[in-house]
């Protein structure tokens, strides 16, 4: 006798179980929370929630069933972060509900403690870096992807969306200045922003020995009070994303600055496997997934723009990005 198929409603029934089961615990919705703009470890995740790592990978494991969750492997650990995109249409509403709720939902003051904490942490052994390998970081940088190599593509991306430039133009994490002349050649007014005095030296001397006399430079981060709001033509952000704390914070910060219809524009690594530049380049993150530089762009009312994806080298692929302050 032969054996029926199951009904086609049943593949069904077990997700929507699931997301019903990973939704009905107060403590994974505080992990939805938790996550609701960047990825964390489980050791982190403990850490901000002051949960055992066993009970910890245990409520992860239910919501990566539901998808409410997905994760990736940065070096040795794995880090987490929400997956906004339903997997099924009939459950695609509710998934999207789950999580909009739990963004209502209110850390208490020793978890938003820990939380800033945690960032605190990663800014702090970014900064270190910088603070300690600024002389050589030029070098180190050669080894993973060259100036050279991005450069010239940003700067071609750049001249077709603003042909005829503008009138402030803001680098963000400038490294030793080689874009800066390209920035100053078109706009009157150009900042240079570094949260590292000793890389903001560099890019300093830099523009002096080229003679660009329309470079400010600022100490401090997108956040700093001493940046003018709505009137960035474009904001520049060539290979720093991945050294950030906590990179989606930064589309909010660039979109305050940027007026309608200015660009962010962001050269960054794509995913990779090359754990080695955590130490040899202070890298926090392996690459930036494309998906999440759309979705952290389109939660910050930017519109996706122009892109070129360069030819893997090195075992790194990078991708060239702008995005249209549409406010």
């Amino acid at each position: 006798m032969s054996s029926e198929s199951s009904p086609p409603d049943v593949d069904l029934s077990t997700r929507l179980l699931q997301l019903c089961k990973a939704g009905a615990e107060p403590l994974r919705l505080q992990v939805l929370r938790v996550l609701r703009r960047d990825a964390y470890s489980v050791q982190e995740l403990c850490q901000i929630l002051d949960v055992r790592q066993s009970g910890m990978s245990h409520h992860l494991k239910i919501l990566a069933a539901a998808g409410l969750v997905v994760r990736r492997r940065e070096g040795n650990s794995l880090f987490y972060r929400r997956n906004c995109q339903a997997g099924s249409e009939p459950l695609r509403e509710l998934h999207a509900a789950m999580l909009a709720a739990a963004d209502q939902l209110s850390l208490d003051g020793g978890q938003q403690q820990r939380l800033d904490e945690v960032v605190v942490e990663r800014a702090e052994r970014s900064r270190a870096f910088f603070t300690e390998h600024a002389g050589e970081f030029g070098e180190q940088q050669e080894q993973m992807v060259a100036y050279g190599v991005y450069g010239q593509s940003c700067a071609e991306l750049l001249r077709a969306s603003q042909p005829d430039g503008g009138q402030l133009a803001i680098e963000v994490g400038p490294g030793e200045g080689a874009f800066l002349a390209e920035l100053a050649a078109r706009y009157p007014r150009v900042i240079a922003l570094d949260n590292s005095e000793a890389m903001l030296a560099k890019a300093r001397q830099a523009a002096t020995e080229q003679g660009l006399g329309n470079i400010e430079f600022v100490l401090g981060d997108s956040r700093s009070a001493a940046l003018p709001a709505n009137q960035a033509d474009c904001v520049v952000a060539n290979m720093v994303l991945h050294h950030l704390p906590s990179p989606s914070d930064i589309f909010a910060d660039v979109q305050r600055l940027l007026r309608p219809g200015g660009l962010f524009c962001v050269a960054e690594l794509c995913p990779h496997d090359q754990n080695w530049a955590r130490q040899a380049c202070g890298d926090l993150w392996l690459g930036i997934a494309p998906d999440d530089l759309t979705e952290w762009a389109s939660a910050c009312g930017m519109e996706e723009g122009p892109s070129v994806y360069l030819a893997q080298l090195n075992g790194f692929r990078v991708q060239i990005r702008q995005f249209i302050n549409a406010g």
